[in-house]
């Protein structure tokens, strides 16, 4: 009973209680007061802000039940620009008027329990208006829950579904509910947002961490009435705050505040009725997009007439864009852009029929197509293209475009799938590059902008895939690869990893390119599926079976999926174990890079590899630069969330100059997101051989058939893959290859063939004929090269837009004309134009015109209200010249003639508006700078006098009435930043300006966003300068015997006396006015002096000079030697030491001295660069005098002589820059050069042909012989304000070869002096970056020496000296070998061909060496073992080991006098190098040459044998060899640096890995080197052989009988031991470590065939190893 009572008092309590959720009763209509408005703008009061506004009564009753009518009842549309808040809205009637309408009309809605359901609305209601209501509803949405007062839910809204918070309260006095709703815009279930233009995008999660570039929250008040059956909305608010900016909202943002207020006024008895119409679901309270869409928010059009408006633009866009940009070009483009997303298919269509016959108008046509954005483009250009009415140009433009433009959807993919199978496309390699490139770029943009991706787009991929592998389609495999790349589609992985090795058997065919191919496919994948790709790809990497190549392009997929520590963490074990130097080298240099990251998504990336790089070994830093490597760079800046990175790939394969491949890649990031901006990569395997090597040899030559034959005597033999000539490039562009192209040797083949064919000639003559007769040319390249918009709702139900936008449009303008007189004949040569005059006449006006808007509003095809950034940017730089080149003559005359009508040649303006403008009423549209002057500065005085107060208010409890005075000055009034500055080249008439305007709002806040809004501009003119008028600037050039008749101005010695007997007065009556002037002034007087003095009396100022030079020369060296006495720092003593010696204490310098020559004399590592001169003077008139003089004098002497040639020889070349007057009057510069070939004297006067200017340069050189030259520059007034001396000899360095290249100077200009201290303490922080030592010394004054020593052909020792320093480097390497000792020689058979020199010089520096000293062979590697060679039997030195077979070397050791014999197999000979008399000897093909008839030269091929020093070489690098050195103690092998990699034998592959250098023929990696060594002994067939070779290879079986794996077993070895012939018993024996693979001791098997050097080696043992025999008479 009393549970039932309970019962009954619970439920009876129940009914009792208030319900929360709103509600309108039936038969009553509720009135209410609706404003809202978004505005938009910087959070600060008095500043530009725009906005719209709504204002109307809002009826709402009960149709049905849950379904009721809302209507709005005298609705009013406000638009704001203006000063915010001061100005007032300004009502949109006209666009109220033509909406009225609509806004009449009520609408439909179903609402229960406080939730808004579906919509419903005649047609007639546009889906903007609608949103309106919209906005309205969503102050109705509810969700009340009546058991709790504080909680939260995902609500939906008008913005979609998100996260919202609840707090309802009651005031029960007050008879009132109140509500609080909060919404948390940034975290959404399901966000009603729009991307355009940012597929290519991806989010940084990472980057967002601190701080944020989009943040958005709505906070909603309701006031209610409860009532029994529902409450009553009195009053409703809503305030919703969105901030932006690129850089983070916490550095300051610009906003978009929307504020909605719902006020209940009464209600009425009169239901609201429906129009007659139907009224159809409109969806929900979820906001529906509209044509803000297809409306660009930097400019509102009405459109009334598409078609007609479209023409009205092209007409315009061509008659104004012919000679130049018109400034307004990229919005033109933008608008027909804008008509066109418009305008319907068939519009355009008839458009393009009406207009494609104009070239003109259907390039502009052509151009804008692709823009529009939708499937509509791919369509119209599909249809075109099969019509034949696009050119392959054409097409492949617009394709390339439209992919990259149109906004992927189902339609669209459909189109592109379709004309990728279109047989026009497959015939054109280039369209079907394209457009296969394209659909995967289209698939991923599809799956980047949709949550469901169907696998049905890549299927048809996927099936191609699979038939071009049955067909062994190499190409095509490539594509489509390439292909399944740019998707990323996961549902690729599986038939990708069957193309790999180790996940598929058709990868093993496949060749290695295919294979990179396909791991590099997988990069995007793994963007989406990270996890799976790393699996996959740390299974390539771990195989250490596989290509190095192919293994570091699998780490550079691994690293690009952000790997976790512990994978890190693996792949640094498996580099401490890793064989191979060039996979450890990457992955090495790949994580000590990222060591260095600062970008927040690879912050755990790099943290991991610091671990890693500590558990590495140091020693990977010693590879050299031969070794792959990885490099990364980064900036990022944490508060403005930008940053940039970039990274590069060297992959090698065998230690090679030229690298294998090298990839480079760019990454920005900005606002929250990142990009992958650019990537190239080019590959490069076997150009480097392509180019230097010799063709391939037929299959039938009797060189590669004697070479087989001696293969197949080694056990097991293997061919190394030969590289394909191949050089292939891509290009990505933002992660999507958009191009990449292959190049093979047919290639070249058939470029050079074309370039050196008959039909160049006749192109030739084209092209003068249309030159003869002049060429007009003009092209417009319009390009909308960015568009990025993000489309939201706010709460009003308005869109909000943040959108980027950057339109340009490039001009020029050519014009040129060409005259040849004589005409030339029909079939003319080059020649011809040698014995010709022609005239040229050119006029080139280069333009470009840019545009680009930031904007954040309110955007839709009725109302815009926004904040717009725009900048402006024009520049044209006409140019009109004419040229005359008489040949005959050896005149050459260039004028530049005046352009009319260009002033400003550049402008940029930026400035941020707030505008507002609806489509009714254009005229009336508002502008409004975002900060005009006058409130900057009552701003900017507000700001100040805040903070100044508030520091004033911490110190003082008082704050004064006046601010003190001294703060009062203090005061900075931002104005806005003007300055203008000009420069005028008055010669020439031309007068240049450049004026900078720059107003921002950093004044209120300290950060980027604030500094960019304003107004700033840059304007560059160019204009004539004050004074005569310059028709135009004439350039001429006459060489030969006429170019004295150019001279204008003669410079001669009379006035030069003239001049200085001036000069002479003024320092006289200098020192009388000014008595303070001490030494300076008497020793430039008296130089002067002695100078002029020297220009009168030759003999006098001689002996004055030589007293004079021989005075300070003792001055000098007796300074110098107690400077070196003090500081112990002169170039004499060693460098080596000087460094530790100048850091040591100067208290200690008699001490440090004395250990100094000690130690030079004790160890042969000290320097001394004392210099020997070659030069022997030759100028001397007597030998005494000449041994007496000096080089200096001699040369002093030669131009104290004639001191302007002008007087002694006539020019031989004259050139007159000038400025051609109206008045005739001569203005402009001459430089004349002037050549005595008595004296080897060069001499070259620039001067101003102004009459009484008097500056000018002088340069003077002489070659005072053949090992010595001096020149001295001597500029200022009459040449005599400063000069330099510069002298260039060779001579000895301790020996060496050397070039010493010394400066001096007595006076410089104070800028010079200045620019050359920060130039060498630039160049001294560079040098001790490099290693070079550097020492602080006090050397001789005002000289500058460099001296450069030759260590060796490929090593310099370099010293530099300038007055405080000394810098010096030993043994710098060269990349080429220097023509001096053996390389001389070896180029003489080159003769006069220079690009064979240099070729032979660069092969030679970079080959790979191995020798034999004795039993010690050193390897190319570097790698040393001692050589048991066995006796009588030929061993593989090393050879080609492709199968071209380009050369083979073969090292015998002679049993009866136990000496070495080399024999080589190149091209048709056989080469034998053998010692006999103690003399080493050579025969070819069996035949002995002389060694007076050396050296040899091969009558076909490039080989040469020569003589050199006690021995003989032999030269083939064409063939591979670059050198084959034989005498009685040693021998050496050099491959060239293409060959590296590719070689086998006793010396190795080449290729730089250490750690695999013991590899047999048949690949197998041995661990011991006699056993390496005897694997590659060419064994004995018989006993009876010619070669009394008596061995052979075999598997020898363990003597002892073993325990593997728990059972007793017999083992035989898997490597082959040299063993004698049967019959034949060892004389010599050693012992060779090998691998023994065992089988069970009961096995039938007695002894393995063949097979057995492919088992596995299950222990390693001792085995006897035979190294000389001797057979019985009954051998075999």
């Amino acid at each position: 009973m009393k549970v039932l009572l309970l019962a009954l008092t619970v439920a009876l309590a129940a009914g009792y209680q208030v319900n929360f959720a709103p509600e309108f009763a039936t038969g009553k209509t509720y009135v209410y007061k609706y404003e809202a408005f978004l505005m938009g703008g910087l959070p600060e009061e008095g500043l530009a802000r725009a906005g719209v506004k709504v204002s109307s009564k809002v009826l709402i009753s009960a149709v049905a039940p849950d379904t009721f009518m809302l209507k709005l009842v005298g609705p009013e549309l406000f638009e704001y620009s203006g000063i915010w808040p001061k100005d007032p809205f300004v009502p949109a009637t006209k666009l109220t008027s033509a909406l009225a309408a609509q806004l009449l009309t009520p609408i439909k809605f179903e609402y229960a329990n406080g939730v808004v359901r579906k919509l419903f609305a005649p047609a007639g209601v546009s889906a903007t208006v609608l949103n309106v209501y919209r906005g309205i509803l969503n102050m109705l949405q509810l969700n009340i829950k009546k058991t709790q007062n504080v909680y939260e839910l995902q609500e939906p809204g008008a913005q979609g579904v998100c996260k919202t918070h609840y707090v309802i309260s009651e005031d029960t006095k007050a008879d009132r509910i109140l509500v609080t709703k909060t919404k948390d815009l940034n975290h959404c279930q399901e966000r009603i947002i729009k991307d355009i233009g940012l597929a290519y995008t991806e989010r940084c999660v990472e980057c967002e961490a601190k701080g944020k570039t989009l943040k958005g929250a709505a906070a909603y008040n309701y006031v209610m009435k409860p009532a029994a059956t529902g409450a009553l909305i009195l009053e409703a608010t809503a305030t919703e705050l969105i901030q932006f900016s690129p850089f983070n909202i916490m550095n300051g943002a610009a906003q978009m505040e929307a504020k909605q207020i719902l006020t209940f006024l009464e209600i009425e008895k009169t239901p609201v009725e429906p129009i007659r119409a139907e009224y159809i679901i409109r969806g929900s309270l979820q906001y529906e997009f509209a044509t803000e869409l297809l409306q660009t928010p930097i400019q509102l059009m009405r459109i009334s007439n598409a078609e007609a408006q479209i023409v009205e633009i092209l007409n315009h866009l061509v008659t104004f864009n012919v000679a130049k940009v018109h400034e307004d070009a990229p919005l033109k483009f933008i608008e027909l852009i804008q008509l066109l997303r418009v305008a319907r298919f068939e519009s355009i269509e008839a458009l393009w029929s009406q207009l494609k016959a104009r070239p003109d108008y259907r390039h502009w046509i052509l151009n804008a197509v692709p823009a529009i954005g939708t499937h509509v483009a791919l369509r119209f250009i599909k249809e075109k293209f099969i019509a034949d009415d696009l050119t392959i140009a054409e097409a492949a433009q617009a394709l390339i475009a439209s992919v990259h433009m149109v906004t992927a959807d189902l339609e669209a993919i459909k189109l592109v799938e379709g004309l990728a199978f279109n047989h026009k496309i497959q015939e054109n390699p280039v369209l079907r590059e394209i457009v296969m490139l394209g659909y995967g770029t289209m698939v991923a943009k599809y799956c980047a902008e949709n949550p469901v991706c169907p696998a049905e787009f890549v299927r048809p991929i996927h099936e191609l895939l699979v038939e071009a592998v049955a067909k062994g389609k190499t190409e095509d495999l490539v594509i489509l690869l390439k292909v399944l790349g740019n998707a990323g589609h996961p549902s690729s992985l599986k038939p990708i990893m069957k193309l790999l090795p180790g996940f598929g058997s058709a990868a093993a065919a496949l060749p290695m390119r295919v294979q990179i191919d396909a791991v590099l496919a997988l990069r995007n994948i793994a963007k989406e599926e990270p996890r799976m790709i790393q699996e996959v790809a740390v299974q390539l990497f771990m195989d250490k079976a596989l290509h190095a190549e192919l293994r570091m392009v699998a780490a550079i997929v691994l690293f690009e999926t952000k790997l976790p520590m512990g994978l890190v963490t693996t792949l640094a074990d498996a580099v401490m174990n890793e064989a191979n130097l060039q996979v450890a080298s990457f992955v090495y240099s790949y994580m000590k890079a990222m060591t260095k990251n600062t970008a927040p998504d690879f912050a755990a990336v790099a943290t991991a590899c610091n671990v890693a790089v500590k558990i590495l070994s140091p020693k990977f830093e010693r590879l050299s630069y031969h070794f792959s490597k990885a490099l990364y760079l980064d900036a990022y800046h944490n508060p403005w969330m930008m940053g940039a990175a970039a990274s590069a790939f060297y992959i090698n394969d065998a230690a090679t100059v030229l690298p294998r491949a090298v990839v480079a890649k760019a990454r920005t990031y900005l606002a929250g997101a990142y990009a992958d901006v650019l990537e190239v990569g080019v590959r490069t395997e076997g150009i480097q051989e392509a180019l230097l090597k010799i063709p391939k040899a037929p299959e039938d030559a009797d060189r590669i058939t004697k070479m087989k034959h001696i293969m197949k005597a080694l056990s097991e033999w293997r061919t190394h893959p030969s590289s394909l000539p191949l050089a292939s490039v891509y290009v990505k562009f933002f992660g999507q290859e958009i191009a990449f192209a292959s190049i093979d040797k047919a290639i070249v083949d058939q470029v050079i063939e074309l370039a050196t064919g008959p039909g160049v000639h006749t192109y030739g003559r084209k092209a003068l004929d249309a030159l003869l007769s002049g060429v007009s040319f003009h092209y417009a390249k319009p390009m909308l090269v960015a568009e990025v918009r993000r489309i939201f709702p706010t709460a009003v139900g308005l869109p909000m837009e943040l959108s980027f936008y950057t339109a340009a449009v490039a001009a020029a303008s050519v014009e040129f004309q060409a005259t040849v007189t004589p005409p030339l004949p029909e079939n003319f040569h080059a020649a011809h134009l040698l014995k010709t005059d022609i005239e040229l006449k050119a006029a080139l006006t280069p333009s470009v015109s840019m545009y680009t808007y930031a904007v954040m509003g309110v955007n839709t095809a009725l109302i815009q209200a926004a904040l717009m950034s725009r900048a402006r940017v024009h520049t044209i730089v006409p140019a009109k010249m004419e040229a005359r080149l008489d040949m005959i003559k050896g005149n050459f005359k260039i004028q530049a003639l005046p352009v009319q009508g260009v002033d400003k040649i550049a402008s940029a303006l930026v400035e941020t508006l707030a505008i507002a403008r609806n489509v009714e009423d254009l005229a009336a549209a508002k502008i409004t700078p975002m900060i005009p002057a006058e409130v900057a500065t009552q701003l900017s005085r507000e700001i100040f006098t805040s903070k100044i107060t508030s520091k004033i208010s911490r110190s003082s409890e008082i704050i004064p009435v006046d601010l003190p005075t001294k703060i009062t000055h203090k005061m900075k009034i931002p104005k806005a930043f003007e300055k203008k500055m000009c420069a005028a080249l008055e010669t020439f008439g031309i007068k240049a300006c450049t004026e900078i305007e720059s107003q921002n709002a950093a004044f209120i806040r300290d950060c980027p966003l604030y500094a960019m809004i304003g107004k700033h501009a840059v304007f560059v003119e160019v204009a004539p300068a004050a004074g005569p008028v310059i028709e135009k600037i004439e350039i001429e050039i006459q060489v030969g015997d006429k170019a004295a008749e150019k001279i204008i101005k003669v410079i001669n010695i009379s006035d030069e006396e003239e001049t200085t007997e001036e000069k002479n007065v003024l320092l006289k009556l200098r020192k009388i006015l000014v008595p303070g002037l001490k030494n300076g002034t008497r020793s430039s007087s008296s130089s002067s002096s002695s100078r002029s003095v020297s220009s009168r009396s030759s003999s006098s100022s001689s002996k004055l000079r030589s007293r004079s030079s021989s005075s300070v020369s003792s001055k000098s060296s007796s300074s110098s030697s107690s400077r070196r006495k003090s500081k112990m720092a002169d170039v004499d003593v060693p460098l080596s030491k000087r460094s530790k010696r100048v850091s040591s204490s100067s208290s200690s310098a008699s001490s440090s001295q004395s250990s100094i020559r000690s130690s030079s004399s004790s160890s042969k590592e000290i320097y001394d660069m004392k210099f020997t001169k070659n030069h022997i003077h030759q100028h001397a008139v007597s030998t005494a005098r000449a041994n007496s003089r000096s080089s200096a004098s001699s040369f002093e002497a030669i131009y104290n002589k004639a001191k302007y040639l002008a007087n002694a020889v006539t020019p031989a070349v004259t050139i007159l820059i000038r400025a051609v007057r109206a008045d005739h009057k001569v203005q402009g510069y001459q430089i004349a050069a002037y050549l005595d070939k008595a004296t080897s004297r060069v001499q070259i006067i620039f001067a101003n042909l102004a009459e009484n200017d008097h500056w000018r340069i002088c340069a003077d050189g002489v070659m005072l012989s053949y090992h010595k030259l001096m020149a001295k520059i001597a500029w200022g007034i009459e040449c005599k304000q400063y000069e330099t001396e510069i002298t260039a000899e060779t001579g000895l360095a301790s020996q060496d070869p050397a070039f010493r290249l010394k400066l001096t100077w007595d006076k410089l200009p104070h800028s010079m002096k200045r620019y050359a201290k920060e130039i060498s303490e630039y160049i001294s922080r560079v040098a001790a970056a490099a290693g070079v030592s550097l020492a602080k010394v006090k050397n001789i004054r005002n000289q500058i020496k460099l001296t450069v020593a030759v260590a060796s052909e490929r090593t310099l020792n370099v010293v530099l000296k300038t007055p405080k320093r000394t810098m010096y480097k030993l043994g710098v390497g060269l990349p080429i070998y220097l023509p001096i000792g053996e390389t001389a020689a070896e180029l003489e058979a080159y003769q006069d061909n220079l690009a064979d020199k240099i070729s032979y010089a660069i092969t030679k520096a970079h080959a790979a060496e191995c020798t034999m000293v004795r039993d010690v062979l050193t390897t190319f590697n570097n790698r040393r073992y001692k050589n048991e060679m066995p006796h009588s039997c030929y061993q593989i030195l090393a050879q080609d080991c492709t199968p071209e077979l380009k050369f083979m070397v073969l090292l015998k050791r002679d049993f009866t006098q136990e000496q070495n014999l080399i024999n080589v197999k190149i091209a048709d000979i056989d080469v034998d190098l053998y010692p006999k008399d103690n003399d080493v000897m050579v025969k070819v093909n069996g035949l002995e040459i002389p060694i007076s008839n050396l050296p040899y030269q091969h009558p076909t091929g490039k080989i040469q044998i020569r003589q050199r020093g006690e021995g003989i070489a032999l030269h083939a690098p064409s063939h591979g060899l670059q050198e084959v050195y034989f005498d009685l103690n040693t021998w050496k092998v050099k491959v060239v640096d293409w060959m590296k990699g590719q070689t086998c034998g006793l010396c190795g592959k080449a290729d730089g890995e250490v750690r695999q250098e013991y590899r047999t023929p048949n690949g197998r990696l041995t661990k011991n080197a006699v056993s390496y060594s005897h694997s590659w002994v060419l064994p004995s067939k018989s006993c009876r052989d010619s070669s009394e070779c008596y061995m052979k290879l075999e598997s020898v079986k363990l003597e002892k009988q073993m325990i593997v794996q728990g059972e007793e077993s017999k083992c035989y070895s898997v490597e082959p031991v040299l063993r004698c012939l049967p019959g034949c018993l060892p004389l010599r024996t050693t012992t060779a470590t090998v691998g023994f693979h065992c089988i069970p001791a009961d096995s039938s098997l007695s002894r393995p065939a063949a097979l057995i050097y492919e088992k596995s080696v299950d222990l390693r043992e001792t085995a006897e190893a035979h190294l000389a025999c001797r057979c019985t008479a009954q051998c075999a």
